[in-house]
């Protein structure tokens, strides 16, 4: 591993991968993994690694894939346009004290459906029952498209949770935060993406992706690395269905966002003002222009880094989070890191870690804890003061965060 600036490099047996992860701890699986994706032929100049990645199905999460040809759909993953967003409050820390965090914690949770229950089915307490006015509006606006992709790709459609899960939270490392910043400012946090629906295309089009490899006699590394060459008209439906699912997503945040905002207002007893609003994908693959060619670059769990362009890095249930403008460079395709990363995969966590350390390192923080969130405890994560340290050359930091309020399925 040679060193070159703020990267080191990877440059072996086919592969070139540029890797902001100094300082971090890297897993010997996510180094063969960037290795497989690095030597496919229609990668366009190298892989960058972020400083949170870690192993992925077929591609590392925290990584950035250029390619000129091709596209990878389980490189794009299965919660397609997943995301955060950020906005800022007109309120003070001091109008949200210590007494009232519970309540604004059990306020939140009603307000927004979390978790997974019924094995997904009629009376899972993630979804909705019946439709709140604001989101069936917000259906009303998406269902042509997906109506759209069930008609090019008949057997994506069927039981699939399509308006039941929008404007809903999930499982997993999605999660919604009451923060507040070095000014005492209180910020709300939101991190979801595409629910059950986005799963849904990601799934059918990493399928039918091994399957075109399988007919064509195409030996992958990762069966998962299976690929969509863009000139198909699998690809276009692909990519059609891609842009939908980022627009559930960002529906799906911001619909979370209002309700959040609901939810403070009855705890704070006023209406409050916003100021600053962040919005971020950190899962999707767009067409973008890097070193005189027109590519698709993945981003698979990083954000857009543009000269200018906020984002947002969160840490975990007991972390800072930080809102960052990027720096633009070009090295590592305009992108930066979408959080902390992962430490230990979910079963180590549940495993090695326990309630005690769960309790003293989310201590100050009104959130679960019981073991069902042994596996996002902040001990599962990398460290972030390290993970910004090693994008120092990507990102600025314009806020700092701390969450006070955790809302996890």
């Amino acid at each position: 591993m040679a060193q070159d600036q703020n990267y080191d490099v990877i440059h072996e047996d086919g592969a070139l991968i540029k890797m902001w992860t100094r300082g971090v701890p890297v897993e010997d699986g996510a180094i063969r993994q960037l290795k497989n994706v690095a030597r496919l032929p229609f990668i366009h100049g190298w892989v960058a690694a972020m400083p949170d990645v870690h192993v992925g199905m077929g591609a590392t999460i925290g990584s950035v894939i250029p390619t000129t040809d091709a596209i990878i759909p389980s490189a794009v993953g299965v919660d397609i346009g997943c995301g955060m967003m950020a906005v800022r409050t007109s309120i003070y820390s001091e109008e949200l004290p210590a007494h009232t965090h519970e309540r604004l914690f059990n306020e939140i949770s009603r307000a927004v459906p979390h978790g997974r229950t019924d094995n997904g089915g009629r009376h899972d307490r993630g979804a909705w029952g019946d439709l709140p006015p604001a989101v069936e509006a917000a259906w009303m606006g998406l269902e042509g498209g997906w109506n759209e992709i069930v008609r090019r790709q008949r057997k994506i459609g069927g039981r699939v949770n399509t308006a039941r899960h929008l404007g809903t939270l999930g499982t997993g490392n999605h999660f919604i935060e009451a923060c507040v910043d070095l000014d005492q400012r209180v910020w709300l946090v939101v991190h979801s993406g595409s629910r059950g629906v986005g799963g849904r295309i990601g799934m059918y089009f990493t399928k039918l992706a091994q399957a075109d490899m399988k007919s064509y006699y195409i030996d992958l590394p990762d069966r998962d690395l299976a690929y969509l060459p863009t000139s198909t008209q699998a690809c276009r439906d692909y990519l059609m269905a891609v842009q939908w699912a980022q627009g559930f997503a960002k529906a799906n945040r911001q619909l979370m966002m209002d309700a959040v905002k609901g939810a403070v207002r009855k705890v704070v007893g006023h209406r409050f003002d916003t100021d600053e609003e962040v919005d971020c994908h950190h899962n999707y693959v767009a067409q973008e222009r890097h070193y005189g060619k027109n590519v698709w670059l993945t981003r698979k769990g990083a954000i857009n880094a543009e000269r200018g362009r906020m984002g947002i890095i969160p840490g975990s249930m007991g972390e800072r989070s930080y809102i960052v403008s990027g720096l633009g460079n070009r090295e590592a395709y305009n992108t930066c890191s979408h959080g902390a990363g992962r430490l230990m995969s979910r079963g180590v966590a549940k495993r090695e870690l326990t309630l005690k350390q769960h309790r003293a390192a989310t201590e100050g923080v009104t959130c679960k804890k019981d073991g069902s969130v042994l596996d996002e405890t902040p001990g599962a994560y990398k460290d972030i003061d390290a993970v910004m340290a090693a994008q120092s050359d990507l990102v600025e930091v314009r806020h700092q965060l701390k969450q006070f309020v955790c809302v996890k399925g």
